[in-house]
């Protein structure tokens, strides 16, 4: 099979194409750099990139084009590449006019960022812009150019999907190659002759001998190391729960000021917001991050604290020892002491109920955004459910592969729900429309998902609608089932600190410290909290702030 191009940087304007060719020379090795004078001529340029099989990674226009508004220019472009980034590089002189006028477009997500042109040699706050978009796009739309993991099985099963998600959110990529390709056929020869039957999915990971995945904690074993091999000895000072936002900052303020620290997680580094395909408002990234990105490196930052991270280690109960004092975490495979423990296992999203749909999750069917699943949406029509920031991120990352999204909420609008510029960049978006007043009650399809019944409950009407993806973002169902009954909690399963706790369970008539529960020395920051504003920013902070009242609880 030959080589696919290398992706397209293509250059567009009439005054500083030669300029921005030459600054953009440090990337010729890796991409096919392209000019154009002219909207209309990049269209050209399109097509031929297009024609020979290749793809646009990411768009450069200086923001004044002789035949188009900049805006508009790049509306064309994305309908011919809508997974394509965009960029506007102005010039220095155009600069203060330019930017009241494009600037705003930002916020309609009409282009991905705007910077001004370099001006010398060794521009790297411009580049270190070009190389996330880069990066990002690189990460979401592109197929792997290096497989830390290879997983071998035929389409359409759920359990090689989920493998992959988990893959991916542990920034690990990924291809999946079915059993009749060279690849696929080498690794099952492979697996037969160390004597193993063949079952799907296969996995082979790191360039070791390849395996029958069985489920997806079995894989994060061999990842990370079973759980059973792993020694967490004598009592830690701060064991966390959770590694979504909230329990990685508790994890990296904790290590950082010198408590040993342990976290447990059942699967994937970051959480529900480890899913997000691009998270806009979280403070200090102005062209945002993806979830995945934004929990990695938080991992690496906690492990460069000492932090000890296991994943795949399901907490199952936690008791208290008399004897010393000291909490002990319980999994099927061991236990940990720890003098103080943080409860940050989030929320999961609520099943739909409908037996048609749970049939097909995994094939067509998904809950949560799950990003690696959005290429697989090339061309059919999509339907994300749910009213949150969440539902509108995948969304708008859906729209670059599917023909048509369609947001579906109970709800008369996205006001009450969803930040306000998730809800202008949907309404620019020409491929996303929003129903509203409407419930998911039926889907099916021969295999895979074909067709959904809708019901408007205004009316009680049901209509049939062909789609081949169902992405069900619905609420918060909180995971603490593991919790003791002696950790309050509200109508909700929610967990109660501070004030909200009963007030029978006040000392001296004084509540508990605002993030602490019932149980002393047992905390609960993200979104597991009652109360909580269910974002990454705010749950980020509620981590950071537990750790000066572990801090007062551990002192003597």
């Amino acid at each position: 099979m030959a080589d696919a191009p290398a992706p397209t940087i293509l250059i567009v304007s009439a005054r500083h194409a030669d300029f921005l060719l030459d600054e953009f020379g440090r990337y010729a090795r890796d991409y096919d750099l392209r000019t154009a004078g002219s909207a209309a001529e990049a269209i050209e340029v399109i097509l031929d990139v297009k024609g020979g099989g290749g793809t646009v990674a990411l768009f450069v226009q200086d923001g004044d084009l002789p035949d188009a508004h900049p805006l508009e220019a790049f509306h064309h472009w994305r309908a011919k590449v809508p997974t394509a980034r965009r960029v506007v590089a102005a010039p220095y002189e155009r600069f203060l006019e330019q930017a009241p006028e494009l600037r705003p477009g930002l916020a309609k997500g009409k282009y991905d960022a705007y910077l001004l042109m370099p001006r010398g040699v060794r521009d790297e706050e411009f580049h270190g812009a070009i190389t996330e978009l880069l990066s990002d796009w690189g990460a979401t739309v592109a197929a792997p150019e290096v497989e830390s993991v290879r997983i071998v099985s035929p389409p359409g099963l759920a359990l090689t999907a989920a493998v992959r998600e988990y893959a991916e959110r542990m920034g690990m990529p990924t291809r999946v190659h079915t059993p009749e390709s060279p690849e696929g056929a080498e690794t099952v020869a492979e697996l037969e002759a160390g004597g193993t039957e063949v079952a799907w999915p296969v996995v082979s990971t790191f360039g070791h001998p390849p395996y029958v995945a069985r489920s997806v904690r079995e894989v994060a074993g061999r990842f990370y190391g079973n759980p059973q091999a792993a020694t967490i000895e004598g009592v830690v000072d701060l064991a966390v729960v959770g590694a979504g936002p909230a329990g990685l900052a508790a994890a990296v303020y904790g290590g950082s000021e010198g408590l040993s620290t342990v976290v447990l997680e059942a699967e994937a580094i970051g959480g529900q917001a480890g899913t997000s395909s691009m998270i806009r408002n979280y403070l200090g990234f102005p062209r945002g991050i993806s979830g995945m990105r934004l929990a990695q490196r938080a991992r690496n930052q906690a492990i460069r604290f000492g932090v000890q991270l296991a994943t795949g280690w399901e907490v199952e109960a936690l008791d208290h020892d008399p004897e010393d004092g000291v909490h002990v975490l319980r999994t099927d495979t061991g236990e940990l002491r720890a003098r103080s423990v943080v409860v940050a296992t989030g929320v999961a999203y609520r099943k739909l109920g409908v037996p048609g749909v749970e049939e097909r999750v995994g094939l067509g069917v998904v809950y949560g955004s799950a990003m690696s699943a959005a290429r697989e949406m090339q061309d059919y029509d999509v339907v994300v459910v749910g009213g949150g920031n969440s539902a509108g991120q995948a969304a708008i990352h859906l729209s670059r592969f599917a023909r048509s999204v369609t947001i579906m909420v109970r709800r008369p609008s996205l006001e009450e729900t969803m930040s306000s510029y998730l809800v202008g960049e949907i309404a620019f978006n020409p491929r996303i429309d929003v129903a509203t007043c409407s419930e998911v009650v039926d889907g099916g399809g021969e295999g895979r998902l074909e067709w959904i019944d809708v019901r408007d409950t205004r009316t009680a009407e049901v209509a049939r609608r062909d789609v081949q993806g169902l992405f069900l973002l619905l609420g918060a169902a909180p995971h603490c089932d593991w919790l003791p009954g002696t950790v309050a909690r509200d109508s909700h399963g929610f967990v109660l600190t501070g004030r909200d706790v009963p007030r029978t369970a006040w000392v001296d008539d004084h509540p508990p410290a605002d993030l602490a529960t019932t149980v002393p020395g047992v905390f609960a920051v993200g979104d597991i909290r009652a109360g909580s504003m269910k974002r990454v920013a705010s749950a980020s902070g509620e981590g950071a702030s537990v750790v000066p009242l572990v801090h007062r609880w551990l002192a003597p």
